[in-house]
This record gives C-alpha cells, structure tokens and sequence, in this order.
C-alpha cells in the first residue's frame, strides 16, 4: 500500500467513531411511497442526535427500503452540506431483489458494482463513500475483475475505503489476495443475544458445540488483519433493554436483570451496558446500532465511558447462554 494510501486509512481509523448508526430504519417503509417531509425531518433529528452522542460514522445499504434510507438522508446533505465533512459514510451493495431479470441474488459483476456505487452517490448526494461494503458472499464472485473494479473506484475518487458484510475469514482473505488495499472491516450479526462468535471458541472441540452457526478464526483473522468487527443487530432489538420479556426464556429474563442492575451500578442507560459487554472484547467490535428513538440513539453513546470488569463481563456471557461455561 502507497504512502498516500496509509494515511488516508490511518486518518479515517483515526477520526471514525467507536459506534456506527445503522441508517435502515430511514426513509419510510419498504414500499414504493415517496419520501415524505416527515422522514427527511426524522433523518434531520437521527443524525444531529447521533453527532451529540459522538456517533460520526453512518452506514447504509442501497437495498435498505429500497433505496429511500439513502434518498432521505442525501435530503439532508443537500440542505447542510456542511454535515458532510464532519461524517462518515459507508454503504454495501450487491444483493438484488428478486425482478423481471430473475430470483433474489448477490452480484459482485463489474457491471452491477459501478452502477450501485452511481447510484448509491446520487441518492446520498455526495461525491465519495468513505467505506464501500460487498453486503453478502456472491458464489459467482471472479476475483479479479471484482479487485480490479474496486481499485478502479478507488482511483476515481468515488470510494476511499472497502469492506465487507457477512463473510467468514476464508472469504476475506481470498478477496484481500486480488485487492491492493486493506479490506477495512466485516459486518456480522452480534450480540449479547447472538453468542455464536464466542461460543465457536470457547466450545472447541466439545461435541456440545458441533452445531454453532460461526466459522471459527474469523474473529482472529480480522483481529491479526486489523479489520473491524462490525456488530449489526448489536441492540438485539431492545431484548434486554426495555422489551417485554413476559414470554421470553429464562435466561433472556435473568440477563435483562442483570442489564438493568449493571446500569444502575454505572449510572446508565442498560443500552449502553449491552453495547459495553460488546466493546469490551480486545477487538474492540464496533457496534451498529438501528434504533429511530432520539433517547435510545442518547443512551448508546455512554457506551463508550464504560469498561466492564473481566467478571462483569462474564456474568452476562453465561447468563446469556442460559448455563455454566464447560
């Protein structure tokens, strides 16, 4: 990678956030209604709440209702097209929905990136991404023309830095063989919910474990790689947070519990200790968060000003997973 290269990517790693603002609850429904005043003055508010609580990186997809996230917040450039140089912006593109042409699919041709990335910049109204995303594994991925691509976007000007969503370590470093330069991060679904990504490790080699949904070494690809773990659904969609769990395990009932007491301890909102047990891994995952609720956007960002102790961080862990470690 070329000096001009590194510090670009050192002043973006530098300057970006700890917590991302996952911007798929903007623009309306998933239908084909216009955006209305109404969501270009909610995308206003989400985004001024989110700077307040030090969130300055903004992540969108082009299928994120279909298309009208992107439009609504482009409104608000068009309108303060001074925000742009005080944020950060990353979007993904490749999955196509099901059309006249075919059946729901991932496409990583030369073809359909350029024209994403045409696209996603006019609905965005900007001129660049900072981060372009590859949102999930195309099984007809050709490597080369799909670096080349990149790179030559990146020679344009129309994106700065690349990464991926959804991808095991294999696939990452295949694609990082063809591609001069550094695949900047990885968006997975995690949460204090979702414990695959921990228990792939801490279950090797116990049959108990044969049937955890993660591909073990991704987190110490990406760790040993400097790509950042981004967390989507790292709320767990308010599940221990403030949603009723009536109907909900034991363990989920305990863990909220547990939440509740933490943030009580710390002086906080329980949002922030659910994102803090997820920070506090030495990786230091970057949390996506989704929430429209100005208070909730609020409470995430005391997140950063908590560092769980080692037994904090293990009580919710096994609380969590409903049983004693093995």
């Amino acid at each position: 990678m070329n000096k001009k290269n590194v510090k670009s990517l050192n002043s973006y790693l530098a300057d970006v956030g700890a917590i991302a603002y996952g911007c798929m609850g903007l623009g309306g429904g998933w239908d084909q209604n216009p955006i209305s005043t109404e969501n270009i003055k909610q995308a206003h508010q989400v985004i001024d709440s989110a700077l307040s609580a030090g969130i300055n990186l903004f992540d969108h997809a082009d299928i994120y209702t279909l298309g009208k996230a992107e439009k609504a917040f482009g409104q608000v450039l068009a309108e303060r097209p001074e925000l742009r140089e005080s944020i950060y912006l990353q979007s993904k593109c490749a999955i196509r929905f099901a059309d006249s042409q075919g059946p729901k699919r991932y496409d990583f041709s030369k073809e359909w990136i350029n024209l994403s990335v045409d696209n996603i910049l006019s609905r965005l109204n900007t001129d660049y991404l900072d981060v372009l995303m590859l949102h999930r594994p195309d099984p007809l991925m050709e490597l080369d023309e799909v670096a080349d691509t990149l790179l030559a976007l990146k020679r344009s000007g129309k994106v700065r830095h690349f990464g991926v969503s959804n991808m095991q370590y294999q696939q990452i470093a295949y694609l990082q063989s063809a591609l001069d330069a550094p695949l900047v991060a990885n968006q997975i679904e995690i949460s204090l919910a979702k414990l695959d990504w921990i228990e792939s490790g801490i279950m090797a080699g116990n049959p108990d474990g044969r049937d955890i949904n993660f591909t073990a070494g991704t987190l110490e690809y990406c760790q040993a790689n400097n790509v950042q773990i981004q967390a989507w659904g790292s709320l767990a969609q308010g599940l221990f947070s403030g949603r009723n769990t009536q109907d909900q395990p034991d363990s989920v009932k305990a863990t909220a519990a547990l939440v509740s007491q933490l943030a009580h301890n710390y002086q906080v909102a329980p949002e922030a200790i659910v994102l803090a047990w997820l920070m506090r891994h030495p990786m230091g995952v970057q949390p996506v968060i989704g929430t429209t609720n100005l208070d909730r956007i609020s409470a995430c960002g005391q997140a950063v000003n908590i560092n769980l102790s080692r037994n904090e961080w293990y009580s919710l862990y096994e609380t969590s997973r409903g049983q004693e470690l093995p």
